[in-house]
């Protein structure tokens, strides 16, 4: 069922001819996920990996949707090398920065769409929203409802395809990351799928 937040989200873009954007944030460490693979009858696969430390790369993504558009994927990293006094994730400064970025590739306004994580609500964030308030509107998605946000499909997708996948150091991780996300990127039947598995679409129609 679709949040009010996420309802009026979409009115409002359509509205505005904004993109409806999802945001989310996700980190991988250097033991990498489980998946499935291929080994002789009766041997189990076995991938030797590093799996030490507490450091990780952080992801801020967000998925961009507007009717009659080929949906898009921005994002951002965060290598944490969990040194003493290192910033562990991502500022409100980094966030502001991605909606800037994100608004300058699409040129157009953007309705983001995102939880309740304390950063989010950082009152920098909130007059910065309101200092550009001619195209930026910001949506927050029900508690508790990651169901409802397609950006949790692509991390999804990114952890499928990096199963198995042993690397060295953080260095090798973000790259492989990156190399992943892009992949995405020019898929953008991929990021359709992301949308249609939340069951929210652009049609903003009252149903009768």
């Amino acid at each position: 069922m679709e949040g009010r937040g996420v309802a009026g989200g979409k009115t409002t873009a359509a509205d505005l001819g904004a993109y409806l954007c999802f945001e989310d944030e996700a980190g991988q460490g250097l033991r990498p996920p489980k998946g499935r693979t291929w080994a002789p009858v009766g041997t189990r696969p076995v991938v030797t990996v590093r799996g030490r430390g507490s450091g990780r790369v952080n992801m801020a993504g967000v998925v961009c949707f507007r009717d009659g558009e080929r949906p898009h994927l921005f994002y951002k990293l965060h290598v944490y090398h969990g040194r003493k006094g290192e910033p562990k994730t991502f500022s409100w400064l980094d966030y502001r920065d991605l909606i800037v970025a994100t608004h300058q590739q699409l040129g157009a306004p953007l309705v983001w769409c995102w939880d309740n994580l304390n950063v989010h609500l950082d009152g920098q964030l909130a007059e910065f929203a309101a200092e550009h308030a001619d195209w930026l509107r910001i949506v927050r998605l029900p508690t508790y409802a990651p169901e409802l946000n397609p950006a949790e499909g692509v991390w999804s997708l990114l952890r499928r395809s990096l199963a198995n996948f042993a690397v060295t150091d953080l260095t090798g991780l973000a790259r492989i990351i990156k190399r992943k996300l892009k992949k995405i990127q020019y898929r953008p039947h991929l990021l359709t799928g992301c949308l249609t598995q939340t069951g929210l679409t652009l049609d903003t129609r009252t149903k009768p």
